[in-house]
């Protein structure tokens, strides 16, 4: 019973992280329909601000504040000064969005030098769950995760901003045509896309190796997650979320990381070959 909670347990944390993570993308992919090859370094942005507010004395908390503020700067001027140039242009924004997450990589290492950073998370320890124990931090990650989520649910189904990006996304003509600035409300969904990826960086730091190039691993799999799950839906980026997190964290008490992933990916091309719309299929963007 121990292990099998362990397990459920480990398998929430990752489920939780891919959710933060395929969040931000499902903005900028499923609903703005942009490939951003550089939403991992917003990851990985999120994660050195927390590790440079720690680094100056700062607490941890202090830095998971600044992780998704520090996101959102630079998810702000990539909108500005490429992204809303390239909207009828995938392929251009394909490779922009991938030259731009190589500068940032660079950038990093000349600011923090390489090797990876160390984090410490805010509470150390574990709690006892009557079942078995496990590392407080981790469960503090889940709930944080989850209440974000939920957060995101109220913003798009209950604001006037939540309306408006519907809106936008049944039909842009349509939207401009009764007055909503969709240029403003791509930038704006955009930037917010960016600061979610930068809290789910700040959250997953002191689990993480700390290192420029660490974006990398966390896009891939939320490319799985908003695909297989089905683009464009909240209830589509859960499942894809489980399916994904579910399978590694499973697969990855059996057999090596690196090979986990490549079942995980067989597993994802195979569930999209059979339900094309995703998991979720009743969504659509």
């Amino acid at each position: 019973m121990d292990f099998v909670i362990t397990t459920l347990l480990n398998a929430l944390t990752l489920i939780s992280i891919l959710m933060l993570v395929g969040l931000g993308l499902a903005i900028s992919f499923g609903l703005m329909n942009v490939t951003n090859l550089a939403h991992g370094e917003f990851v990985t942005v999120g994660a050195f601000a927390v590790y440079f507010v720690q680094s100056m004395g700062g607490s941890f908390w202090l830095g998971l504040a600044a992780a998704p503020i520090a996101g959102a700067v630079i998810g702000c001027i990539l909108e500005f000064a490429i992204i809303r140039h390239l909207y009828s242009r995938p392929v251009s924004t394909v490779l922009a969005t991938w030259g731009v997450s190589l500068i940032l990589q660079q950038g990093l290492e000349l600011i923090f030098g390489l090797g990876a950073k160390p984090v410490t998370p805010p509470i150390e320890g574990t709690l006892d769950l009557f079942f078995t124990v496990y590392p407080a931090y981790r469960l503090i990650l889940i709930g944080i995760a989850m209440l974000t989520l939920l957060g995101v649910i109220l913003l798009i189904s209950r604001t006037s901003f939540g309306l408006d990006i519907r809106t936008v996304i049944q039909n842009r003509e349509m939207a401009e045509g009764v007055g909503i600035n969709t240029r403003r409300t791509y930038a704006i969904a955009f930037t917010f896309g960016a600061a979610i990826a930068g809290l789910a960086g700040g959250l997953v730091a002191p689990l993480a190796i700390v290192l420029p190039q660490m974006g990398v691993n966390y896009l891939a799999n939320a490319f799985f997650v908003v695909i297989v799950g089905g683009v464009g839906s909240i209830g589509g980026l859960v499942a894809g979320s489980v399916f994904v997190g579910g399978l590694t964290s499973i697969l990855n008490y059996q057999i090596s990381p690196s090979l986990a992933q490549a079942v995980v990916l067989l597993a994802a091309i195979v569930a999209v070959r059979l339900r094309p719309n995703g998991l979720f299929n009743g969504a659509s963007r």
